[in-house]
């Protein structure tokens, strides 16, 4: 329990002195001078001391541990840490504050608050990321989980405490006994769901596409190497806005696509990420499906998902200049390029791909019969979805010239999303501009020669 009241205050205070820490320490010197009684003395005392003390712990690993004091008492704080700066060896000072302390709509609803973005000051309201009604992507993947749920019983979800940003608190409310979330450990978290499917069910792993960064291992060895059909659900994949570039997911295609025995589904928005997310759970294989935060593109969601039986792209214009390969939520801005790309005289064909591996080679053959390849992305491009394109053309010996659009060798900075793209050439507009220029000046070099 908490210390409260000026006795815990003192006593804090009074063993931050030195002469009682010196004192301590003579006292354990002098009883092990007795070979038996005093040794098993101390030991019963460090026993009593972490069975009834907080923190008691912490001083069995080296630590001098003082506390809980409160966070929020600041000349307190100061004090102590006073006190703590004339101390030999480490200490641990552990100090209880309150989530949005003094604002009340934070302290009621603490999760909410956890990495907010704009929000009314009087209610506390968070403000939306669109106004077009559209659903999020993480709400499609959290209805659609449910819906799968009651069907499949061997579906079982996991988190790293995470459930309302990854969508699984309405698993977790609907399906208790089939939920688990493991606190903030996400190496556990899919080392945890292999042993789950190594029982037979269907794990489904929701986890924040910069978090999976820290589990390549258990993704390796107790998964992919295992063959495990665990469904790992990647969101905030692609840029992600206000967090920045610790919580930028695009990196997540060049570090998973090198291992064997993994599928990588990249849905081009809301009603796709339904039929991906129907299609995983009835394989028999690892599948990591990525998806972006934030609303959809408010397409139409008919009935129930369909299961998507083969690895084709998916060819959604004709056109007979360019090719543009896209994938993930870069496919439907890449679409409204290719149709500006038309008005100024210059045709393009736009693939989807679903798949981001294994790869459609025969879509890759396809393509490189127009005069160039572009690729468009929302991860990084070295390494990514671009860089495979390139790889299966060389592969099948197949001579293309291909543009690569994604995120540069560099960290991208903060800021929201649409602002973000545009930034990195990467919305329709960006899109649609490398694309002319490029296309252009080999038209410009065709003509000279």
């Amino acid at each position: 329990s908490h210390r409260v009241g000026q006795l815990g205050k003192i006593l804090t205070k009074i063993l931050t002195l030195g002469t009682v820490r010196d004192a301590g320490k003579k006292v354990e010197l002098f009883l092990n001078r007795f070979q038996f009684w005093g040794k098993n003395f101390i030991k019963f005392a460090k026993r009593a001391k972490v069975m009834f003390f907080p923190g008691m712990i912490f001083e069995e690993m080296g630590f001098s541990y003082f506390g809980p004091i409160d966070g929020h008492n600041i000349e307190e704080l100061v004090e102590v840490l006073g006190y703590l700066k004339d101390l030999k060896g480490p200490a641990l000072l552990h100090v209880v504050t309150k989530k949005g302390k003094g604002y009340e709509p934070a302290e009621t609803k603490p999760i909410g608050f956890h990495g907010t973005g704009k929000f009314d000051i009087d209610t506390g309201e968070s403000s939306k990321f669109s106004s077009s009604g559209a659903p999020s992507f993480t709400e499609v993947f959290s209805k659609t989980l449910v819906s799968l749920a009651q069907e499949n019983k061997k579906i079982t979800a996991i988190t790293a405490s995470m459930p309302e940003g990854t969508g699984l608190d309405a698993f977790r409310d609907k399906f208790p006994e089939r939920y688990y979330d493991v606190g903030i450990a996400e190496e556990h978290a899919l080392t945890f769901a292999a042993g789950l499917a190594c029982e037979g069910l269907k794990p489904v792993v929701a986890i924040y596409s910069s978090f999976m960064q820290r589990a390549y291992d258990q993704v390796m060895h107790d998964i992919c190497l295992q063959k495990l059909p665990v469904v790992i659900c990647m969101d905030r994949a692609g840029v992600v806005g206000e967090d920045g570039p610790t919580h930028h997911g695009v990196f997540d295609i060049s570090l998973f696509r090198n291992l064997p025995d993994l599928e990588i589904m990249a849905p081009s928005d809301e009603d796709e990420l339904r039929h991906c997310l129907a299609t995983a759970v009835k394989k028999n294989k690892p599948v990591i499906i990525r998806y972006p935060r934030g609303v959809g593109f408010g397409v139409e969601m008919k009935g129930s998902p369909k299961i998507i039986e083969d690895y084709s792209a998916v060819k959604i214009k004709e056109g007979k200049d360019i090719s543009i390969l896209a994938c993930g939520n870069r496919v439907w801005p890449s679409y409204n390029a290719a149709m500006k790309l038309e008005k100024e005289g210059i045709s393009a064909s736009v693939y989807y791909f679903r798949y981001v591996k294994p790869l459609d080679y025969k879509a890759v053959i396809e393509a490189a019969k127009n005069e160039l390849i572009v690729t468009v992305e929302d991860n990084a491009l070295a390494g990514g979805f671009g860089s495979s394109v390139l790889e299966s053309l060389s592969d099948l010996s197949v001579s293309a010239q291909v543009l690569r659009l994604g995120i540069p060798d560099r960290f991208v900075g903060q800021g929201k999303p649409s602002e973000l793209y545009e930034e990195l050439g990467l919305d329709e507009k960006g899109i649609m501009l490398n694309i002319k220029t490029v296309f252009e000046n080999k038209s410009k070099l065709k003509s000279a020669n």
